[in-house]
């Protein structure tokens, strides 16, 4: 059984705008799942679908084996939504938020209590439960959304852009919290512009562009699409000489800093070696760019000439 099931799905806006032109999606249970697009793909009309925010013009979706034409209210208390935009009243306290929506599910008020301080201290949002939402920063927030997303425990959670305006120190510690869902069984379908995220956190990746799905596959084999890479090495001390080699080709940046283009069959040890060979001693190696970026472009790119 899947988590989610599409099978020709289409929406139509107004008559006039088709946002969807027949999309096929299967997502497994267990699965961290990216689904990428840039704005106006189709990305959110698919979420809104599932989350009963939309209605879809035909076609078939199943959460967790149950046909939403059939029984929308059992398929949707499997999802938990995270949305892009704050959607709460900024008026009220933090557990007071959480408590309404478990409310809104119908779990135990002596449950939702346990879950609600659980998911608070897991989200260091704990000292904050009789806070106001409005005192809140951004990243609080949003760490905010994702507990009253879980305090139904949903089997699936869906994140729509979960880390946008948070700083970088708060997604990282984000990510250790959404692994850790995942890791335990819960399904995660991403949304995301940072693409490093998809890179970091998915196992499978979905590329929509104009109501289609262009891609879908393991991020493993997406990546393996690279014929080359561009290494950044940062030198722990600057180097007498040039640097020479007969394997590859460095290019200085400035004193410390070097760039060398790796093809997709060399390996980065030998790089290693290479270096070691002239007794450079390096400090940092990162990628030069998020390399999912680059394809996601190319990818996109390519379906606009068609």
């Amino acid at each position: 059984m899947k988590a989610i099931s599409i099978k020709n799905l289409k929406k139509t806006y107004n008559n006039k705008f088709v946002a969807l032109k027949g999309v096929d999606l299967d997502i497994e249970q267990g699965d961290f799942f990216a689904l990428l697009g840039p704005n106006g793909a189709g990305k959110s009309t698919i979420i809104n679908i599932l989350c009963s925010l939309v209605n879809k013009s035909s076609g078939k979706v199943k959460i967790n084996g149950i046909d939403i034409d059939k029984n929308f209210n059992k398929a949707k208390s499997f999802i938990g939504v995270v949305p892009q935009e704050f959607n709460f009243s900024i008026f009220e306290g933090v557990e007071q938020i959480i408590m309404q929506q478990a409310g809104f599910y119908g779990v135990d008020k002596k449950i939702a209590k346990k879950r609600c301080e659980f998911y608070l201290k897991e989200l260091g949002l704990l000292e904050k439960r009789k806070t106001q939402a409005r005192m809140l920063s951004g990243g609080m927030k949003r760490r905010l959304m994702i507990a009253r997303a879980l305090i139904h425990e949903p089997k699936i959670l869906i994140l729509d852009e979960p880390t946008a305006g948070v700083d970088i120190e708060l997604r990282k510690s984000m990510w250790e919290f959404i692994k850790k869902l995942n890791k335990n069984g819960t399904t995660i379908i991403l949304t995301t512009h940072y693409l490093e995220e998809a890179e970091e956190l998915c196992r499978n990746i979905a590329i929509i562009d104009k109501g289609e799905i262009i891609i879908n596959s393991p991020k493993k084999a997406l990546l393996n699409k690279f014929n080359s890479q561009t290494i950044v090495l940062e030198l722990k001390e600057k180097c007498k000489s040039k640097i020479n080699s007969k394997e590859f080709k460095y290019e200085k940046i400035d004193d410390l800093t070097y760039e060398v283009k790796l093809n997709k069959d060399e390996s980065i040890n030998n790089l290693f070696k290479d270096l070691e060979k002239q007794n450079i001693k390096i400090s940092n190696l990162k990628n030069k760019s998020n390399r999912l970026e680059e394809l996601f472009l190319d990818l996109v790119e390519g379906n606009k000439n068609e």
